[in-house]
């Protein structure tokens, strides 16, 4: 922690944030590299926030986005860093995507996990959990 910078401190917020944003970014570009397209970033439902939503074929995969200052996080540890109550949350959105998006109902849904470090390509992790 900074000098003089305390837990809720403005400044390390916006840092975050910036953080998620670039991170969220260099997932977006790995997935359209792997052959998806960005359907959504950052979409809002009455149930909270979706990272992205990414399309291949007939996968629609609702995409979490994790950020680590850790140059390596193993996956399974990324998985368990997403609590089960927010992979609640990611289920209960995804099911307010599909009411407001009926043509996506008939694809097969999925829960990805993508995990961007510094210095390190980004690690996708398809199928990370079922809600």
């Amino acid at each position: 922690m900074k000098l003089g910078a305390r837990k809720g401190d403005p400044a390390r917020g916006l840092a975050a944030h910036r953080l998620g944003l670039r991170a969220e970014t260099i997932a977006a570009l790995w997935l359209r590299l792997k052959g998806y397209r960005i359907l959504a970033r950052r979409l809002k439902t009455r149930a909270g926030e979706i990272d992205m939503v990414a399309r291949r074929g007939r996968v629609l995969a609702v995409v979490e986005v994790k950020a680590s200052a850790q140059a390596a996080m193993a996956g399974e540890r990324a998985v368990e860093a997403l609590l089960p109550r927010q992979q609640q949350r990611l289920a209960r959105a995804a099911m307010h995507l599909l009411a407001m998006r009926p043509a996506l109902a008939g694809l097969d849904l999925r829960f990805d996990l993508v995990l961007v470090a510094p210095r390190r390509l980004p690690r996708h992790l398809p199928d990370a959990w079922r809600p």
